[in-house]
């Protein structure tokens, strides 16, 4: 579990996190949804460690990030996973070499250890024939798989995703929200994904949290934000056609 205790942060005279509470949970995908300048990003890259708070607590399991020394914040950084947008993969190397990337970086196991494990997890994202092919060769789908992959190759406690659907088709885009919500349960990982995918939220937002300028402006299930009467909410959420049909078939289905 993370817990988020009153973080602020500023840069400069922006103050970009303004005292964000929140938890996220083991076993489930938690959610940060918002708009261009809320602070989502920021507040993931704190969550990462990327970032230090000017005020407040992030905690992992009960380990408070700030009270441990460098060396344990380092070991703590290694049991996360994250995907980044767009997938920033190693041009220069290999699917094979792009997962065996972190294992060779933070272990000392040896090259068939390494490529042991990543066919495991490739074998999990689904990726069987395409070791030896270079990230041009695959498809956007496929690369995010394989970015997906290096995030669990280490057998993280928690994972970190920002913006995965980025660029990819719908079809495509529900493939890898069902694949990281099938990860996150059977691997029991904490995860964490920013996103402003809406049909991100309908499918796998079990925990959302909506930040509106640094603030969390709002918290719940998928199932809860049909039913809020946050006016900051609903105009953001509603402003994309599926949902506003989905809304309209709640309020259909309770009358």
């Amino acid at each position: 579990m993370i817990e988020v205790n009153n973080i602020h942060k500023s840069f400069g005279d922006t103050h970009v996190l303004k005292g964000v509470s929140s938890h996220f949970e083991k076993g489930k995908t938690n959610l940060i949804i918002g708009q261009s300048g809320s602070g989502k990003t920021v507040f993931i890259k704190c969550l990462l460690g990327l970032f230090s708070t000017d005020e407040g607590t992030i905690s992992y399991d009960g380990k408070i990030y700030s009270e441990l020394t460098g060396d344990e914040q380092r070991d703590l950084r290694q049991e996360m996973g994250m995907v980044f947008q767009g997938s920033a993969l190693f041009d220069s190397m290999t699917v094979e070499g792009n997962v065996m990337f972190p294992l060779g970086m933070f272990t000392k196991q040896s090259k068939s250890e390494m490529q042991d494990r990543a066919n495991i997890v490739l074998k999990r994202v689904n990726l069987i024939d395409a070791h030896k092919k270079f990230p041009s060769e695959i498809s956007g789908g496929m690369q995010k798989r394989v970015a997906i992959a290096r995030a669990i190759v280490m057998n993280p406690k928690y994972l970190f995703c920002d913006e995965p659907n980025s660029g990819l088709d719908p079809k495509t885009a529900i493939l890898i929200d069902n694949l990281i919500h099938e990860i996150t349960q059977e691997y029991d990982i904490t995860t964490v994904i920013n996103t402003h995918d809406m049909n991100s939220v309908m499918e796998i937002g079990e925990k959302i949290i909506f930040l509106k300028n640094g603030l969390k402006e709002w918290e719940g299930s998928n199932k809860e934000i049909f039913k809020t009467d946050n006016e900051a909410v609903t105009d953001f959420v509603y402003s994309s056609e599926l949902f506003k049909k989905v809304r309209q078939m709640y309020i259909e289905e309770r009358n």
